[in-house]
This record gives structure tokens, C-alpha cells and sequence, in this order.
């Protein structure tokens, strides 16, 4: 057969144009990230409308279309404040209030932003690789409950959390007034800190179980004595204390000193393997069904925690089969609470439907094992520790050799563009980036989100840096390194703050934004058109079925809170939307159909 190769392309869209129409909210992020990609705009946008429409065409091929909605046509959720409503983001960001919050950044919208990408994407992949999709739709109602999809899968488990979920959590304050973050994965660590700063010895025993899992719960009730302990302290003897006992802290930078020190960088890098002959692919697997186009594909994955399983759990939606590398014993966490049929519930979130393989990567023989797997697979996928690869002989340079046409992806947390950078985890990330800013208005504190809202969206990047990869690789003949970083999700979530607070404007939504309205039985959330005007309606005495018929006979948009998360499984706002997998986990479905 003969090799499928092309010329080499820098950016895999180089050859194509796009047009773009509907909601600024749901195709403003498409569009930048076409245009990253290597696509041209066309000078005439498509025709406005209620739902998103993107169109790529060029080199003589039929053209491919996006649709992008925000859910079911006719129904109540219409927009980025509804949609967080219906489908329990508000609730998980709210855990540490103790009510419902919404995200004062536009978090659905840009999630559903990068998975429309992901979809294009993924079609174009198919056609280069013999398969004929025409159209990829992706719903925001879809992508919203991906985002929660590890919450909402503890909710639906057969046994309790091992850490309640109740109200509380970081950043502590010093002395001085200085709001920071602080990490560690060691809880000797985390001891050793606080009896540096004298705090008492039961507090600092019951603080670290809802600490580790804060993560998990989306809320973190530390013992009152921990925050008085940093109340009690200058910010500069919280840090001599840190760097004592190997913890990391992190004041929060604000949207202002982020904007002046950004370098304006893609969120994802792509980056040719090897610039000598084009090798030859792999013959095409036989036409796939559309809903699948990266089936017949290999996806090596050793990742931890959320980014890298999330990132590989999409492209196994997409359907590619993901191999999972686990170490001896299999990844322990398998068995973090709560559980279904004795397996995590939230480890299936990320993970079901992937094999596993147990590899020591200590071991030589295991990684000579690894290398051998590499040689046969189309994706190398990790977020290993920065530098460890390099020192494991299994960094992208390593791997090429065994596998000129492997597309290496890394999934980091700073993409080594900060000298000053703390702990490459989610919180450290939202504290140094001014995401504790944005996420919430003006009227409240800064404060990171622990919805791990850039993990999530980290994983979501990685998996359109593969896609991007694998495109590029296809039209080459090349591998390719992709990067990407919970640095670049944070610019990416941020990105309309920050060129706010460029221009020298007020980077924060104003007092009171997407925050939900008090009914007698449980809270209504407006949609942002008409929050302002429906805020002013007394509505804590009715019930909410009541306070919404008030709204809407009124022409304001407005849905229930969803306040327990079981409740999306059998809501009608999100009819199809989560099933149920082997193990009794629930499942949120696939957020782009392809015909």
C-alpha cells in the first residue's frame, strides 16, 4: 500500500478556512483555536442564531460542520448560568459555602468550546484515515456534566464518601492579610508545617483527611484552629515554615499580575518528532462507524490523578483503544471510596473501558516491556512528574526511536514558562494564575475553585493537543511531541479576564453574579440576561415550581438548582444523559454525536 504521507505542516489546519455563526459564547473559543491550528477565517461570518455553527472546508474535500446548542431546543437551559444550574456544577462549587454557587467565569462554555474542537478534530482524522463524517454536534448540557461526571459518579456509589461533604476549605490567611494555597502529598509533611506554626495536635490529626480529599469532595471542613493558627502568623514565617517541611504555598496573584506577565502562548504545543523522511502510517483500519473515528487506534496511557486519565477516558469515547499502564498492584486508586461492585466510583469515571497492563517503571525489564508496547502504539500519553521520563530513558526523544510515528503527549502543569512556579497541582495553579479571582464576583473573597476546575479543563486540552497530533502526524508522516499544561487551561478559562484587566478595566464579574435565588424548598438560578430584573422578585416564600412560573410569565429565563447529585440521572432537563455501566457507576454519555 502506499505510505499515507503529505508535505510536512507546522500547524495540522494550515489548508483549510472556517466560518463561524450563532452565540459569541459558544464559538468565541472555536475560533481562537482554529485559528492556533493553522485554519483561516473567512471574511464573512455564517448567518447569526440560536445555537453555534462552525464550517471547515478546503483542499476540495466536502466540508465538515459543527453544531453547537446548549441543550434540547425548547427547555429551559439557554445559557451558561442554566446550564451550570441543571447539571450540578453550581452545587459542587457551592460545597464550600454550603449553598449553591455559579462559576463567575464561563466554565461550560469553554469546555464545551474545547470538546467542539476535539470534535472537528476527530472528524477530519477520520476522513484522513478512509471514514466519512460530515457533521459533529456537541451539546453544553453534555459537556457541563463531563466536568462533574467524578462527582456525580460518588453520588450514585452503594457507600458513603470517606470524607462528608460539608462546608469549608482553603485558602487560609496569614497575620498580614495575605490569602494563599498550600500543598503537599506527604501527610508527614503537612504535620511537620503545622506544628511549625504551633497549631494543636488534634487539629492538625483531623485536618489532613479532608485536606488529601478535597480534591475528591469539592469541599475541605478543616478544624477552625488551622485558620486561626494562620491568622496568628506573617505571611513571611508561613513561608520559613514552609520551606522547612517541604510544603509548598502560594499567595493569590490577582487577574492584573497575571495579564502583565503573559506571554500570550498557545494553551498546547506541537512539536515534529523528527524532520528527516516521512515514515509510512500504518495501512487505515476498515471505515468506522461515525460515532467512533479514531477506532483501530492505540492510545498508551500512564497517567494519575485527573488530567492524563481524562484526556485518554476522551479519546476511548472518540473510540480509541486506551491501554492503561498501572503499577505493580494496579492503581490504588481503584479502591478510593466511595465504591460500585468494589471499584472506585470515581476512578470508573475516568477510567472504564480501558485495559490495564502493570508495569514497574523502576525496573529495567518493565521498561524495556513499556518501550515494546510504544512500538506498537499511536499515542504515548502522561503526566508524570517534570523531568522524570527524561531520567526513565522514556521521554519523546527515547520513544521515537522505537516509534518514529508516535505522537507523545505530556500533560503537565506549568510547560516550564514560570521561574517563580510552585507545585504543578490544581489549586497551586488557580492561586498563581488569578483563577481564585475570576471564578467568583466581586463581592466575594478570592478564592480557588475545589471543583479542580483546571485539572478537568487540563485533561479536556490534552485530549484536543492528541487529536491536533495525531492530525498532523497523519498529514506529515512525522510524530510529533503535543504539550500540554494546567498553565495553559487556566489562561484558556481566564482569557476574557485577563484582556479586561490588559485594558486596564475591571477583570471581575460584577457583585452578586450567577449567584441563585432563595426559594421555600430550594433555589432557582436566572439566566444572565435577565438576573438583574429577576433578582428583584420576592421569591423565598414560593416554592421553586411556583418562583419559576412567576419568572417565566415575566419572559426571565430560569431552572431549578440541582442540589443532589443523583438527580441528573433521571431529570427531564437532561433526558439520555447518564446511564449506568457494569458496575452500577453511573456514566455520563459520550458530548458529541458525528453523522
Amino acid at each position: 500500500m502506499t505510505p499515507r504521507v503529505a508535505t510536512p505542516a507546522a500547524r495540522p489546519l494550515d489548508a483549510l478556512r472556517f466560518t463561524t455563526g450563532g452565540p459569541p459564547q459558544l464559538t468565541a473559543l472555536v475560533t481562537d483555536h482554529l485559528r492556533l491550528l493553522g485554519a483561516r477565517p473567512e471574511p464573512v461570518p455564517a448567518p447569526p442564531g440560536a445555537e453555534g455553527r462552525v464550517r471547515l472546508s478546503g483542499d476540495g474535500a466536502t466540508p465538515v460542520d459543527a453544531r453547537i446548542r446548549w441543550a434540547p431546543p425548547g427547555g429551559e437551559l439557554v445559557d451558561e448560568a442554566t446550564v451550570q444550574a441543571a447539571t450540578g456544577v453550581m452545587a459542587v462549587h457551592g460545597r464550600r459555602h454550603g449553598t449553591p454557587r455559579g462559576l463567575a467565569v464561563d466554565w461550560v462554555s469553554t469546555a464545551t468550546g474545547v470538546l467542539t474542537v476535539q470534535g472537528l478534530l476527530a472528524a477530519l482524522l477520520a476522513r484522513a484515515r478512509g471514514g466519512t463524517v460530515e457533521r459533529v454536534t456537541t451539546r453544553a448540557d453534555h459537556a457541563a456534566l463531563l466536568t462533574v461526571s467524578q462527582y456525580l459518579a460518588a453520588a450514585g456509589a452503594t457507600e458513603a464518601e470517606a470524607v462528608e461533604p460539608a462546608p469549608g476549605g482553603p485558602p487560609f490567611t496569614s497575620a498580614d492579610g495575605v490569602r494563599f494555597e498550600l500543598e503537599t502529598l506527604d501527610s508527614g509533611d503537612w504535620a511537620a508545617f503545622w506544628r511549625a506554626l504551633d497549631a494543636p495536635a488534634d487539629a492538625i490529626r483531623t485536618g489532613w483527611l479532608p485536606f488529601q480529599f478535597r480534591y475528591a469532595t469539592g469541599c475541605a471542613p478543616f478544624p477552625p484552629a488551622l485558620h486561626r493558627t494562620t491568622r496568628a502568623h506573617g505571611f513571611a514565617a508561613v513561608r520559613r515554615a514552609a520551606a522547612t517541611t517541604g510544603v509548598d504555598v502560594c499567595r493569590l496573584h490577582t487577574l492584573a499580575e497575571r495579564a502583565a506577565e503573559h506571554d500570550g502562548a498557545a494553551p498546547w504545543a506541537l512539536t515534529p518528532l523528527d524532520a528527516g523522511r516521512p515514515h509510512p502510517l500504518a495501512p487505515p483500519a476498515p471505515a468506522a462507524a461515525p460515532e467512533r473515528p479514531l477506532a483501530g487506534l492505540t492510545v498508551l496511557e500512564a497517567g494519575r490523578r485527573i488530567q492524563a486519565p481524562l484526556a485518554a477516558h476522551l479519546l476511548g469515547l472518540l473510540g480509541a483503544d486506551v491501554v492503561r499502564i498501572e503499577p505493580p498492584g494496579g492503581d490504588p486508586l481503584r479502591g478510593m471510596p466511595p465504591t460500585c461492585a468494589g471499584t472506585s466510583a470515581r476512578w470508573l469515571a475516568l477510567n472504564r473501558g480501558k485495559r490495564a497492563v502493570r508495569i514497574d517503571i523502576k525496573d529495567p525489564a518493565d521498561r524495556a516491556r513499556l518501550r515494546e508496547l510504544a512500538a506498537g502504539a499511536d499515542v504515548f500519553l502522561h503526566n508524570w512528574a517534570p523531568g522524570k521520563a527524561a531520567q526513565l530513558g522514556l521521554d519523546a526523544p527515547d520513544l521515537a526511536r522505537v516509534n518514529p510515528a508516535l505522537v507523545y503527549a505530556y500533560t503537565g502543569g506549568w510547560a516550564d514558562r514560570l521561574a517563580d512556579a510552585p507545585m504543578g497541582t490544581d489549586f497551586m495553579v488557580q492561586a498563581r494564575t488569578g483563577v481564585g479571582e475570576a471564578a467568583r464576583p466581586a463581592d466575594e473573597p478570592p478564592a480557588p475553585s475545589l471543583l479542580t476546575l483546571l485539572d478537568v479543563l487540563g485533561g479536556l486540552l490534552g485530549a484536543e493537543a492528541v487529536l491536533a497530533g495525531l492530525l498532523l502526524r497523519e498529514r506529515s508522516g512525522h510524530g510529533v511531541r503535543v504539550d500540554s499544561s494546567l498553565l495553559g487551561a487556566a489562561d484558556t478559562l481566564t482569557a476574557p479576564a485577563l484582556r479586561r484587566a490588559a485594558a486596564g478595566e475591571a477583570p471581575r464579574s460584577p457583585a452578586g453574579f450567577r449567584r441563585p435565588l432563595r426559594t421555600a424548598d430550594g433555589w432557582v438560578a436566572p439566566a444572565d440576561a435577565g438576573a438583574a430584573a429577576a433578582a428583584r422578585h420576592d421569591l423565598g416564600r414560593l416554592t421553586t415550581e411556583a418562583a419559576l412560573a412567576r419568572l417565566h410569565a415575566h419572559g426571565l429565563g430560569a431552572t431549578r438548582v440541582t442540589t443532589d447529585l443523583t438527580d441528573p440521572a433521571h431529570d427531564p432537563r437532561l433526558p439520555g444523559a447518564i446511564s449506568r455501566d457494569a458496575h452500577g457507576a453511573p456514566t455520563v454519555v459520550a458530548p458529541w454525536s458525528f453523522a
